[in-house]
């Protein structure tokens, strides 16, 4: 994928960096501010979320894996005027994800619509 740091996309990097955070994992008024309505997500569990699941799991505290998280080679492409494509790798207590998502610019904001997270190891790379 090419980076091109549009507008959009540096829109939708805020946004996925500030869902990673603990103030916004603990709030609803910000998670529903940043999740799409129809959100989706495939979890790196293997689970299924959409966004009401997704909110009531984060706000229990019942997310897999503590937090922090950190993120490496987060890139975005704009496919379309309101379509940005993130991809980006996390590491949280040893544990690799490769990220993919989807984010829609709405009358809201810039918002998730869809969430992919498939573990790898080291060397898998």
């Amino acid at each position: 994928m090419t980076d091109v740091r549009t507008t959009a996309v540096e829109a939708a990097i805020e946004g996925e960096l500030r869902l990673l955070g603990p103030e916004v994992r603990s709030s609803p008024e910000l998670l529903e501010k940043l999740l799409h309505p129809e959100f989706r997500e495939f979890g790196a569990s293997g689970r299924y979320w959409d966004r009401t699941s997704i909110i009531e799991s984060l706000l229990a505290g019942t997310d897999p894996g503590p937090r922090p998280v950190v993120v490496s080679q987060i890139e975005g492409v704009q496919l379309a005027s309101d379509v940005v494509h993130l991809t980006f790798d996390t590491e949280n207590n040893g544990r690799r994800v490769h990220r993919s998502s989807l984010w829609r610019r709405t009358d809201d904001g810039w918002q998730m619509y869809f969430h992919q997270g498939t573990p790898f190891s080291a060397g898998e790379e």
